[in-house]
């Protein structure tokens, strides 16, 4: 590492040592002779030819230093950037733990809501059956059917209260069935609430441990940033004292060329996505034309049996049309004029389809763009602090779309397009593979290739090139 005590001294003695044969060889060459001699007017000795080439080395040996401490500097930047993106990572992780707890707590909610239902129900049929059981005894008893059978007025009576009896018991019957029945639904309802309950608590822990994790992860984050800039300043002062500049001017110049190298690594990766989804649209172009292509072959061998009653042609008569009622197609001259109106339609093409995005676009993008500036931190939402899919899900709701605090989620409950299709207003997504639930960053595209997004600790909102960092994987509009 740049900083070890070892090497540090190394190059501030070799620095040194450079300088002062640097100084001999100027000596040297300045006599105009690449040999020594034995003496001089004032009584020095004069540089030998082991004196200069030693000098020579040692200006060989600075222009290396320089680089070795650049080349650090490029170490520290890049990881710098590394616990930045682990600390992303970790805060997406919480967002996604915490998004689940939340999901399972509303399953949790509505299955202890169908649970109580359910044993209301119990509770209501055990009344009606009770009440039934009641009737029946009061109503439709045995003893009551034969003293209806001995006291009967007659016949009419009879049947009667036997039909009342048959009701009575058809009823104890159904009540007794309908008891069960919600007796059942009760007991699998609250089996339901029982295990949705437990998920939830599940999910609390894994939210909280994901919470731990990615505080850990906010922390380190810190104090390697924290360490790496104290790396920087050094190597930069290094790299000042090596160049012959002032610790200034060493920064002005290392921030430049760091900016410089971004915007080189943005442009090529940019031309890149460019290329590939030209491929792309033309791949899917040519894929479109094989399946159009395909069907019209096939109608095509229907119409040739159609041939055999071209003898149907038999109208031959075709002197028919030739008589002079074509004199009346001249007529058609007089309506040329009509097509006068058609310039009319050209207005039309400049019809603004493309805000496609949704109307809500520019309100999302205009709420974000009033964010930049403010600093990043994990979990937060706003109103003056945000994470990435923080940022995106404030922005988006002011254009009247509900997204979740997750950059997944945002990803799944939105509509999938490509790097081709995106319009202002459209989601940018970066994941470490192929698949969705490795998503972990995103940002809101605002046209012209750029984005706004809360990038990482360490860094506040801000509007930069699509590509500033590595070429995104996923788009959605939603």
């Amino acid at each position: 590492m740049p900083d070890a005590p070892l090497a540090h001294a190394r190059r501030r003695t070799t620095s040194r040592w450079a300088s002062a044969c640097v100084l001999v060889a100027g000596l040297a060459v300045g006599g105009g002779h690449g040999v020594a001699f034995a003496d001089d007017h004032d009584g020095r000795e004069v540089p030998s030819e082991a004196d200069v080439a030693r000098a020579e080395q040692a200006a060989a040996d600075k222009g290396r230093d320089v680089a070795a401490v650049q080349a650090d500097l490029i170490r520290a930047d890049l990881a710098l950037e590394s616990a930045g993106d682990a600390a992303a990572r970790a805060s997406e992780e919480f967002n996604g733990a915490r998004w689940r707890a939340e999901q399972a707590r509303e399953d949790a909610r509505q299955a202890e809501a169908a649970a109580t239902s359910a044993r209301a129900d119990v509770e209501a049929q055990r009344q009606l059956y009770a009440d039934t059981v009641v009737r029946s005894y009061e109503e439709a008893s045995q003893v009551q059917g034969l003293s209806a059978v001995v006291e009967a007025d007659g016949i009419e009576s009879l049947i009667d209260r036997t039909v009342t009896i048959a009701h009575t018991s058809d009823a104890l019957d159904s009540q007794y069935d309908a008891f069960v029945a919600a007796s059942a639904v009760a007991e699998v309802t609250a089996t339901t609430a029982t295990q949705a309950a437990e998920r939830a608590a599940t999910a609390e822990r894994e939210a909280a441990a994901a919470r731990d994790a990615a505080e850990a992860a906010q922390a380190q984050a810190g104090a390697q940033a924290e360490a790496i800039g104290s790396a920087k300043a050094g190597l930069i002062a290094e790299l000042a004292e090596l160049q012959g500049i002032s610790v200034r001017l060493a920064e002005k110049r290392q921030s430049a060329l760091e900016e410089a190298a971004a915007a080189a690594a943005a442009a090529a990766a940019q031309a890149q996505a460019e290329v590939d989804a030209q491929a792309e649209a033309e791949s899917q172009e040519q894929e479109e034309g094989e399946q159009e292509a395909k069907p019209t072959p096939t109608p095509t061998a229907t119409p040739t049996p159609m041939a055999t009653p071209t003898p149907m042609a038999m109208p031959t008569p075709t002197p028919t049309p030739t008589p002079t009622p074509t004199s009346t197609p001249t007529a058609t001259p007089t309506p040329t004029p009509t097509p006068a109106p058609t310039p009319t339609p050209t207005p039309t093409p400049p019809t603004p389809t493309p805000p496609t995005p949704s109307t809500g676009a520019d309100a999302a993008i205009a709420f974000a763009r009033a964010q930049v500036g403010e600093p990043y931190r994990y979990g937060a939402a706003g109103p003056d602090a945000w994470d990435c899919s923080g940022l995106t899900s404030a922005a988006w709701a002011t254009g009247g779309v509900s997204l979740p605090h997750y950059s997944v989620a945002q990803y799944t409950q939105s509509t999938r397009i490509t790097a081709a299709q995106l319009a202002p207003g459209d989601l940018v997504f970066w994941g470490s593979s192929s698949n969705p639930s490795s998503i972990y960053h995103v940002a809101l595209y605002v046209g012209d290739g750029q984005i706004i997004h809360a990038p990482r600790t360490g860094r506040d909102v801000s509007q930069e090139s699509m590509y500033y960092w590595r070429a995104p994987t996923f788009f959605a509009r939603p």
